[in-house]
């Protein structure tokens, strides 16, 4: 997805799926969302994507994770934000 080789899926939501992945130029692991292919034909869904995005980059606190980029590849939105290693919430209520 653009600059970035997709390693393996995180998760899944409504939106889509976070995968872990590459930047092939900075040679740095991330966290990549990719939005669901049914919901990108979607224009009010696309611009709901942007939204969430550019929301997230507005915002700067510990607690939220930054964005490293948002746009577009072959069709797919997606968003590249730190790769954070540790617990899920589920495990961690477990």
């Amino acid at each position: 997805v653009g600059p970035y080789r997709l390693l393996e899926e995180l998760g899944r939501g409504g939106m889509g799926a976070v995968y872990r992945a590459e930047d092939d130029t900075l040679r740095r692991q991330v966290a990549v969302k990719v939005m669901a292919p049914h919901l990108a034909r979607d224009p009010q869904a696309r611009a709901r994507f942007v939204r969430e995005a550019q929301a997230q980059a507005r915002v700067e606190h510990d607690h939220v994770t930054p964005v490293y980029h948002a746009g577009e590849a072959d069709g797919v939105a997606f968003i590249a934000m730190p790769l954070l290693r540790g617990r899920t919430l589920a495990d961690s209520l477990s």
